[in-house]
């Protein structure tokens, strides 16, 4: 072979070599796995999870940016109305009175009607199954005299458990541009649920209860779909997306995980279970067959799902331990003792001033209320504030 022949064939490897680069980049970015946030759906995406002896960090995206919690703002009211039963300023049996203010509340609600009453045991149901904003304004009323108050007091008591970046305005999470958290307060505040109130968290895996004769089941439905959850609670505004808490026990070991941005329920809990199974993973926890929520999508919304967890960002700056001292089990969604027994949970019949009967509505699709009263200015100086959202018609909400 004469030496030019050589020198020819030695450019045209060359010159083919950027072509054959070209394709492989190209085949490596239609293999290559998406953000976890375009995943989930949005920019509004956070997830946290962490193991609840400890508090160890798991798994983390976001979880420092500000968020709007919708209805994960009732965790806060149920805490606070948990300390009124603890400190004997309120019992099961005390009846909470129904406002005009509060009965204005749009859906998601109970609709009992102005001067109707519903003890303190039937709030905590209504709230953690049917997400009911009229019973979570009222319940607001009833401990501090005025939802804004409450408002005030609950961004207090967030501050000193720990939840640095929450600020609240209201009781029940309805549209307030200045309603704000994180996933990782809302990761603090599913963890004091269960250890500030650990006589009261079963009230979480309530999957219906029956208000007089409506059967009210609860949003969910990570309840009996992903095996060991055990609560906490959903939430949705527009501006918001889909939110979940959700906490889980396996092998004796307690997993709390936070998920905010979902752009449908499905999705909002599919990617809850894959961070879940990823943290448990993390634990040494034997992986389980998939959840029916798992099951029930096509496989490439799982290997999605799969791809936002292994994108969201671990925190290793805490110990790893593997073992977990013993907990009493709650509950563990439908199928097990504690989730019948709260299925069985019937609610007295209702407490009214009116001979009118309390009509229970479903949870259908309606105008939002205007937002809620302010708290004092001075106490925004220490929250960092999301953009204002671009102003639009009233918002429906949805749980």
């Amino acid at each position: 072979m004469t030496h030019s022949r050589v020198e020819q064939r030695a450019r045209a490897r060359r010159a083919r070599r950027p072509v054959l680069a070209a394709a492989l980049a190209l085949v490596a970015a239609w293999l290559a796995p998406a953000p976890a946030a375009a995943q989930i759906g949005s920019e509004r995406y956070a997830a946290m999870v962490v193991e609840a002896r400890t508090g160890r960090v798991l798994i983390a995206a976001n979880a420092d940016e500000t968020r709007y919690p919708a209805s994960l703002t009732k965790m806060m009211t149920l805490y606070m109305l948990f300390d009124a039963l603890q400190e004997g300023r309120v019992q099961l049996g005390t009846p909470i009175r129904m406002s005009e203010e509060a009965a204005s509340r749009p859906p998601s609600k109970l609709g009992l009607p102005v001067g109707a009453t519903l003890t303190v045991q039937q709030a905590i149901l209504a709230l953690v199954t049917k997400s009911a904003n009229d019973v979570a304004a009222a319940v607001g009323e009833h401990l501090a005299g005025s939802e804004e108050r409450f408002g005030q007091m609950m961004t207090l008591r967030a501050r000193a458990i720990g939840m640095t970046r929450t600020t609240f305005r209201n009781a029940s999470g309805l549209p307030d541009p200045d309603n704000i958290t994180t996933a990782r307060d809302m990761a603090t505040l599913g963890l004091r649920l269960i250890r500030d109130h650990p006589t009261r968290y079963h009230y979480f895996s309530t999957v219906h209860f029956n208000w007089g004769r409506a059967m009210i089941r609860n949003h969910n439905r990570m309840l009996g779909d992903y095996e060991g959850a055990d609560g906490i609670k959903t939430g949705f505004i527009r501006d918001s997306g889909f939110n979940i808490v959700t906490s889980a026990i396996r092998d004796n070991i307690r997993l709390v995980g936070v998920t905010m941005g979902g752009s449908s329920w499905v999705e909002r809990d599919r990617h809850m279970g894959a961070l879940m199974d990823q943290g448990f993973a993390q634990m040494g926890v034997a992986p389980r067959p998939p959840s029916s929520i798992m099951a029930a999508v096509p496989a490439v919304g799982a290997a999605r799902a799969a791809t936002a967890a292994r994108r969201a960002v671990p925190d290793r700056r805490a110990a790893s331990t593997r073992t977990v001292a013993a907990q009493p089990r709650v509950g563990a969604g439908r199928g097990t003792t504690a989730a019948r027994a709260a299925t069985r949970a019937v609610a007295p019949p209702v407490q009214r001033a009116t001979t009118t009967r309390p009509v229970a509505t479903t949870p259908a699709r309606r105008s939002a209320q205007a937002v809620a009263p302010r708290i004092e200015q001075g106490s925004r100086a220490t929250t960092p504030a999301l953009p204002r959202p671009v102003p639009r018609a009233p918002t429906p909400t949805r749980r």
